[in-house]
């Protein structure tokens, strides 16, 4: 297996001459004209009042303080804490939307939808300690006892009792246990607003419980639920790249990262009045593909193809084949309508939370679900007449996602012997040396997908399993790491289980609220036994190597938070501040468990995660990596 050009695996090449000759500047030309401001990307730029806004410089005298008195540490402190509340209101809503989708599915109250996994209700009322048969009753308590985790007051949110007990000890006593989600992430703005909490450790303590309350909260509820509603994934090969779109047929992109509406879309694409409405029109059939989060639920359980990532959302337009492009909420470029208009392809809003000036809105409520799906679909076919030029980049790759904590259990130990025993044997064993999560975005200031894939290479190489999500988990795909044979160039330890089981040396296992896959398996390695009886004791790590949105920001300090180091590639947040960064890099891990790092190069970065696997290993007394 060889390694794809950047050209190959974004686009740019085929379709940049497009752009420069006919159309707006795309993402990449717009990166390269805008110089980012020190004091913002460093933390140290305040806008809490308007006295300012500050700009301060730590140590630099009569800089170093806003007009207010802020010190650098404190502004620092306050930016990373809101961009923690922002990401966590992010990931939270979603779970909120999907938390009444799925009552009103129960009460009979949403047409389209159903319960598809009752089994995993079941586990999740029993986790609850909810009692019953009925499956009715079962998922209206299920759904209105999780709703209530979102507006709670007092007490602990659901899903911390899923956490190892030590773990959860250890939240309690640093005073970091979420209440409610809503709760926490009032808290924290009120605690970022002027003249309130000037203490960075106590902002950060905050800050650490407010992304607890996404990662063990809402997104952890919204990953459960959508489960339930939509199919828990299993493996399923599908293909990845522009190449996905058919210049003869109807191509319907989806973006964004809220599924409801989609997995309408999928299924009213099959309906046969609408592929006779499509046919009547010239085209062959409907194709959908995605982009973004979207792209990856719909691909874990249809196995709809995914177009690109965040940085191919505007070449896909760019290629003249998108007769429509339906995007909700999060990561959606405002610049699409304006690339749109150089070409046919109509924007469509569906969330009243997110209009764009120059698309369509057309607002979803679950009331109303089936029939937008269809009319979305007959507008996509209706602009089919209206294609120019169609220049489709050539190839497709194929990869494997699915790979779901429920879908791990059963493919080490069957449907009846289902468990992380085998996982934890080849960890112990030292076949594997540890697992660690590469997950986030792509971000223009770099080679797009170059950092995510050489890390992963080197992690594989040196036997550590990899767990990705999200537009890491797309990057892996391009470079056609989400195959089995992807295992040829992993360590002999790592190879002999992937092989044996029949699995990539990195598993897909969804979009980015489903980093609490990754969460719910770590906590199985412990429960399984002989790795520690915490998060911070098993040989696990993270990283975000081409992070750029908030909701990385508070991915990152949940996993911290929950006792597992993380990586940060591009820049740090806080770089303004040597006395927050410091923290943030060392101090914390004393309360926590975790703490974070920075790493540009994705080789040193490599390097920082395998030292602290082995670290971790020889705390437990594990024997060395076997083929190391």
């Amino acid at each position: 297996m060889t390694a794809q050009s950047e050209s190959d695996r974004t686009g740019v090449t085929e379709v940049t001459s497009v752009t420069q000759m006919e159309c707006t500047p795309t993402v990449f030309e717009r990166a390269q004209a805008h110089k980012p401001c020190p004091f913002g990307s460093g933390g140290t730029c305040c806008r809490a009042c308007f006295m300012g806004p500050c700009r301060v410089v730590e140590g630099r005298k009569g800089r170093d303080v806003g007009v207010c008195g802020a010190s650098a540490a404190s502004i620092a402190a306050k930016n990373f804490s809101r961009m923690t509340a922002a990401g966590t209101s992010a990931h939270s809503d979603h779970g909120r939307e999907v938390t009444q989708l799925f009552l009103a599915t129960a009460r009979g109250e949403a047409p389209g939808y159903e319960i598809r996994d009752e089994r995993k209700l079941r586990m999740l009322a029993r986790i609850l300690g909810i009692e019953g048969n009925d499956t009715t009753d079962l998922a209206i308590k299920v759904g209105e006892q999780l709703l209530a985790d979102f507006g709670r007051q007092e007490g602990e949110i659901s899903f911390i009792r899923r956490a190892p007990v030590k773990r959860q000890e250890k939240w309690r006593q640093w005073g970091v246990t979420p209440r409610g989600v809503d709760r926490e992430v009032v808290e924290m703005m009120h605690r970022t607003s002027v003249g309130v909490d000037q203490d960075h450790k106590n902002l950060i303590l905050q800050a650490s419980r407010t992304a607890l309350a996404d990662g063990w909260g809402g997104s952890m509820i919204a990953t459960e639920l959508q489960d339930i509603l939509f199919g828990t994934p299993i493996p399923l090969r599908a293909k990845v790249n522009l190449g996905v779109l058919r210049e003869d047929q109807v191509n319907l992109v989806i973006h964004g990262h809220e599924p409801a509406l989609p997995e309408l879309i999928v299924q009213a694409a099959r309906d046969e009045e609408l592929l006779a409405l499509a046919r009547a029109n010239g085209a062959t059939g409907i194709n959908i593909a995605g982009i973004c989060c979207t792209a990856t639920e719909i691909l874990m359980r249809h196995g709809i193809p995914v177009a690109g990532s965040f940085l191919q959302q505007e070449l896909a337009i760019m290629t003249g084949a998108v007769d429509l492009m339906a995007v909700d909420v999060q990561c959606v470029m405002p610049s699409l309508p304006t690339v749109a208009q150089c070409f046919h392809t109509e924007i469509i809003t569906t969330s009243e939370k997110a209009k764009i000036p120059g698309a369509t809105h057309m607002v979803f409520h679950h009331e109303n679900a089936p029939e937008l799906a269809k009319q979305v679909i007959r507008r996509a076919i209706e602009n089919f007449t209206n294609r120019g030029p169609v220049d489709i980049p050539k190839g497709t790759i194929d990869l494997i996602a699915g790979f779901s904590h429920e879908t791990i259990n059963y493919m080490l130990g069957g449907q009846f012997r289902s468990s992380y025993r085998p996982l934890n044997d080849a960890v112990t064993d030292g076949r594997i040396r540890g697992v660690v999560g590469v997950v986030g975005c792509n971000n223009p200031k770099i080679n797009s997908g170059y950092v995510h894939t050489t890390l992963m290479r080197e992690l594989i190489a040196h036997d550590v399993l990899v767990l990705t999500t999200g537009c890491a988990a797309t990057a892996a795909a391009k470079d056609e790491l989400l195959v089995p044979e992807a295992a040829e160039i992993a360590g002999s330890g790592l190879r002999e289980i992937c092989q044996a089981v029949g699995i990539p040396p990195i598993l897909h296992m969804g979009s980015c609220v489903d980093n609490s896959r990754i969460l719910i398996a770590a906590t199985q390695m412990v429960l399984e036994g002989g790795l520690g009886d915490d998060l911070s004791e098993v040989p696990v790590a993270g990283a975000a190597p081409e992070w750029m949105s908030e909701k990385a920001v508070s991915i990152g300090q949940y996993f911290v938070a929950s006792g597992v180091l993380v990586g940060f590639g591009v820049g740090f947040p806080t770089m303004g501040s040597e006395v927050v960064t410091d923290y943030l890099f060392e101090g914390i891990e004393e309360h926590a468990g975790g703490k974070w790092f920075c790493e540009p190069d994705p080789l040193e970065m490599a390097r920082i995660l395998i030292e602290q696997l082995d670290k971790k290993r020889a705390a437990l007394k594990l024997k060395e990596v076997m083929y190391a």
